[in-house]
C-alpha cells in the first residue's frame, strides 16, 4: 500500500521537502538570479526530486500495488531535471511551459494517490493539498507565460517554499503513523 511505502520511507519526503524549501528560499535570496542560473537550479531541485522518488518506487515493487505512482512521479520529475541541467539555454526559452506541465502532472498524480489514501490512512488531506497546489501552480504559469522572468522566480519561490512544508508536514504525519503502527504490532 502506498501509505506503507510513505511511512517507512518519510524521511525522503522530508528531504524533498527541505530540498524544495531550500530552493525557494534561494530564488527569494537572490531575486536578481538570471533564468538560465534558475533553469540549472530548478533543474537540480527537479533532479534530485525525481530521483528520491524513483528510487522509492523501485523500491517498493514487490511489495506494494501503488508503487507506480511513485516511479511516474519521479520519472516526469527526474527526465525534465535532466533536459534543464543539460540544455539550459534551450530550457530557459521553454521553463514556464515544462514546470507547468510537470505540475500539472505531479499535481494530479499527487491527487490520484491522496484519494487511493483517503480510507488507509489519516492525513491524506495533505497529498491532496499539495497535489492540488501543483495543479494551480502549473495551470498558473501555462496561463501567463508573457509574464517577465523575475514575477516567473517569485511564482516559482512561493510555490517552492509552500510545496516544500507541506511536504515537511506530510513525512511527519506520515512518521508518527509508522510510529502508531510500529507500537500496535509490538
Amino acid at each position: 500500500m502506498l501509505a506503507d511505502i510513505l511511512s517507512r520511507n518519510w524521511w525522503m519526503v522530508l528531504v524533498r521537502g527541505l530540498a524544495w524549501i531550500l530552493f525557494g528560499v534561494v530564488l527569494f535570496a537572490w531575486p536578481g538570479i538570471s533564468l538560465l542560473s534558475i533553469t540549472l537550479i530548478l533543474g537540480l531541485t527537479l533532479l534530485l526530486d525525481g530521483v528520491l522518488n524513483v528510487a522509492n518506487g523501485i523500491r517498493e515493487r514487490k511489495q506494494h500495488d501503488d508503487w507506480w505512482i511513485l516511479l511516474l512521479i519521479g520519472l516526469a520529475g527526474t527526465a525534465i531535471g535532466l533536459f534543464a541541467v543539460v540544455n539550459p539555454a534551450v530550457a530557459s526559452l521553454a521553463l514556464v511551459f515544462y514546470i507547468a506541465i510537470w505540475a500539472i502532472a505531479t499535481g494530479l498524480m499527487q491527487i490520484l494517490a491522496a484519494i487511493r489514501l483517503r480510507k488507509v490512512i489519516e492525513g491524506e488531506l495533505w497529498l491532496g493539498l499539495a497535489g492540488a497546489a501543483t495543479v494551480i501552480f502549473g495551470v498558473l504559469l501555462a496561463a501567463n507565460p508573457g509574464v517577465g522572468a523575475l514575477a516567473v522566480i517569485w511564482i516559482i519561490g512561493v510555490y517552492a517554499i509552500a510545496f516544500g512544508v507541506i511536504l515537511v508536514l506530510l513525512s511527519f504525519r506520515v512518521r508518527n503513523m509508522a510510529h502508531r503502527v510500529s507500537a500496535a504490532r509490538a
